[in-house]
């Protein structure tokens, strides 16, 4: 996988990206866990959700969110993070002029700050939000959400409590004009632990309903992280 270097809003950004091999391929984003408890771009579900995408033809960029890894700058609560993945996808849209359309997944933190993102650009038609921390940070601003999406968590996530998520995911299926998508997993805490096979398997199923079953390519949909396998302690 390539690594790539550049200009985010705080100074260099270090990424991974791997462009599809057909033109006119989708953008995915892939936006890791909290900075500030382990939460890099190796995580492992950010892995997996990496190579889920390629695998299915898309362009996908990962990348270290400011202070992370080798990215410049420091933690800003969310709002420069915010700004580091608008220009992320910035970016990518660059390299993908004629990229027919956007997806985003985000991981905990990630899935917060990806919300966010896909409320500012209209070119994202779909998301995967995986344990999104609806009670540690507001979720109110997805007044309408935009897309069509998935939330994923586990039932065993004392982070994120389901309910607080049932709760959020609740208003907005009310919505209309969208169609919100569930999936629990049984046994599964805030960080998927040993249970990372199963999320990958709702999330596939997800993707298969919305895009059509694929073939995979050379590289397998799931592989384990390269460095840290988790990153986080106890906080989104």
């Amino acid at each position: 996988m390539p690594e790539v270097i550049f200009n985010g809003p705080a100074g260099r950004i270090e990424g991974r990206y791997h462009p599809a091999k057909k033109r006119r391929a989708p953008i995915a984003l892939i936006l890791h866990p909290h900075p500030q408890f382990g939460g890099t771009m190796n995580n492992q579900i950010v892995y997996n959700l990496y190579y889920t995408f390629l695998n299915r033809g898309f362009s996908v960029l990962r990348f270290n969110f400011r202070g992370v890894g080798r990215s410049q700058g420091n933690f800003d609560h969310g709002s420069g993070e915010l700004s580091d993945a608008a220009s992320a996808l910035d970016w990518a849209q660059a390299l993908n002029p004629d990229a027919r359309a956007c997806w985003i997944a985000g991981v905990s933190f990630g899935a917060w700050i990806g919300m966010q993102l896909l409320m500012r650009r209209p070119e994202v038609e779909g998301f995967i939000s995986v344990a999104p921390p609806a009670n540690r940070f507001d979720f109110s601003f997805l007044a309408p959400c935009p897309s069509s999406g998935l939330f994923v968590h586990g039932d065993q996530d004392r982070v994120a409590p389901m309910k607080d998520v049932q709760t959020l995911i609740e208003k907005l299926k009310t919505q209309k004009g969208i169609v919100i998508d569930q999936a629990v997993v049984p046994g599964a805490n805030h960080f998927f632990e040993n249970r990372t096979e199963e999320l990958m398997v709702e999330v596939n199923a997800y993707l298969d309903k919305r895009l059509g079953a694929v073939e995979p390519e050379e590289t397998p949909a799931a592989l384990p992280a390269p460095d840290d396998q988790s990153g986080e302690d106890d906080a989104a």
